[in-house]
């Protein structure tokens, strides 16, 4: 669920307000984040997908050692390892402006096809939440 327009301007205020205090501290939290999966990653998973699944079927046709497909089980292993690397990989598309670790702009980003309602209402809001710091 993303965060409303109201929550993000929140969470970037708080954010710049970390930044101005500790500087240090927001960079070391800010690099630590995960970044955006690699191209790379995304290969490997797929290469260790099929992989896992040519053992697979070629474990079935070897002999069984004490009645066990050695070889089928680690195809299964390593094609379950694969799938599991790609799928985390194309899963953590999308929207990742914040995850990568920008910096918080300085101003505020206020679309602007605000209404004045809603506008009025966050400055309510706004008065609020400074009165009460």
């Amino acid at each position: 669920m993303p965060l409303s327009e109201h929550e993000q301007r929140l969470l970037d205020q708080i954010e710049r307000a970390l930044y101005a205090e500790d500087p240090k501290f927001a960079s070391t939290v800010r690099g630590a984040r995960l970044r955006k999966p690699s191209r790379r990653r995304k290969l490997q998973g797929i290469v260790l997908l099929i992989v896992g699944a040519a053992l697979l079927v070629t474990g079935v046709m070897l002999p069984k050692v004490a009645g066990v497909p050695i070889v089928s089980l680690l195809g299964f292993l390593i094609m379950f390892g694969g799938a599991l690397l790609a799928w985390t990989s194309f899963r953590g598309g999308g929207d990742k402006a914040a995850a990568e670790g920008e910096a918080p702009s300085g101003g505020a980003s206020a679309p602007p096809s605000r209404s004045n309602f809603s506008q009025r209402m966050e400055d309510r809001f706004r008065k609020r939440f400074d009165e009460e710091r």
